[in-house]
């Protein structure tokens, strides 16, 4: 018997911590909470100060997996290629440069690191299109397994561009984020068809596969907080529409919990977040300019809504963390000469 295939050899095998680019996910919940307690408090009697918590929780995290995914890159980089090709993990490393954005929002609102805002935006555009480039367009060669097919998809073009709309709006951008929105909205219209056909067609999805779902309340809820962002922050006809569509999604989300629900909690259920936290922020932002009183009945229980969901993730994956569990681990790749 071949000595390498023992079971103790295996068990002494080198391990590498192998943080997967989905981890990212929590950084688009827990900062998109924070930027709407952001514009609670400039519409509500409550402090700043626990959206300004939220953002730099955030950011922390964000720079801690981003030094993690760049360690990845540079010293195991069969790890990271092999996420980039996979059908399914492929779509989630994009929300790195997404993340990326996303903190340069978040550094936005301040002048001392306005110009570290605008560096990461830039670069985080440009990642996100070359990405984009790279894995979007490589699908139509026609190759893509029907399997694959999952809301996961959203994320390179329909994702990163409302994102990098949203940022424009942010750092004063206005044309540059038409375009990004723009690009956005027709991704997303062309992406979804397939994405519900493959879903009511093709097969039940495997458990660890069916919380990627979670991604499908995304698009309409934060192509509404993009278009506000763009278009001055105007609570009109469109943003209304959008929002409907999202509230819709979101009904959905309930109708399918239970079968959801049956994997233990993971950390792939952060793919919920960022829908969820655009839902409280373009609650909100309707309520302002609403007409009929309809959006500001609804700010209010949207508002706690969405912060309970994003506290029970929050608090479920700490306790992942202080189990173990959370932070996985993979054997060594011999990337290098000798090891």
């Amino acid at each position: 018997m071949n000595s390498s295939l023992h079971p103790s050899t295996l068990e002494r095998a080198p391990q590498v911590i192998n943080i997967p680019a989905g981890y990212f996910g929590m950084v688009l919940g827990i900062i998109g909470m924070g930027f709407a307690w952001r514009y609670a408090s400039t519409i509500w009697q409550v402090s700043p100060f626990i959206g300004e918590g939220l953002v730099a929780v955030a950011t922390l995290i964000w720079l801690r997996l981003a030094f993690a995914f760049v360690y990845r890159l540079l010293r195991y980089p069969s790890l990271v290629v092999a996420e980039m090709r996979h059908p399914l993990t492929g779509s989630f490393v994009s929300l790195f440069p997404a993340t990326t954005m996303l903190v340069s929002i978040g550094l936005a609102a301040y002048s001392q690191t306005r110009l570290l805002a605008d560096i990461l935006f830039f670069v985080g555009a440009c990642v996100q299109l070359c990405y984009a480039a790279w894995q979007s367009a490589g699908l139509w060669r026609g190759e893509h397994p029907a399997e694959a097919t999952t809301p996961g998809l959203y994320l390179p073009t329909v994702a990163n561009n409302f994102i990098s709309a949203m940022a424009c709006g942010a750092l004063g951008f206005h044309d540059l984020g038409i375009m990004f929105f723009g690009a956005g909205v027709f991704s997303w219209l062309s992406l979804e068809p397939a994405i519900l056909h493959r879903m009511r067609s093709h097969g039940e999805m495997a458990k660890p596969v069916r919380t990627s779902l979670g991604i499908q309340l995304a698009p309409a809820l934060v192509a509404c907080s993009a278009y506000l962002s763009v278009n001055g922050g105007h609570t009109d006809f469109v943003a209304k529409m959008l929002f409907g569509y999202g509230l819709l999604q979101l009904i959905f989300m309930f109708r399918l919990m239970p079968w959801y629900l049956k994997q233990p909690f993971n950390a792939s259920f952060w793919s919920f977040s960022f829908g969820i936290s655009a839902l409280a922020t373009t609650a909100l932002h309707l309520s302002v300019g609403e007409q009929d009183g309809l959006f500001s009945a609804l700010a209010v229980p949207m508002f706690i809504f969405t912060n309970g969901v994003i506290a029970l993730l929050m608090i479920k994956t700490l306790i992942l963390l202080l189990q173990g569990r959370l932070i996985p681990r993979s054997e060594r790749p011999c990337c290098k000469l000798g090891e």
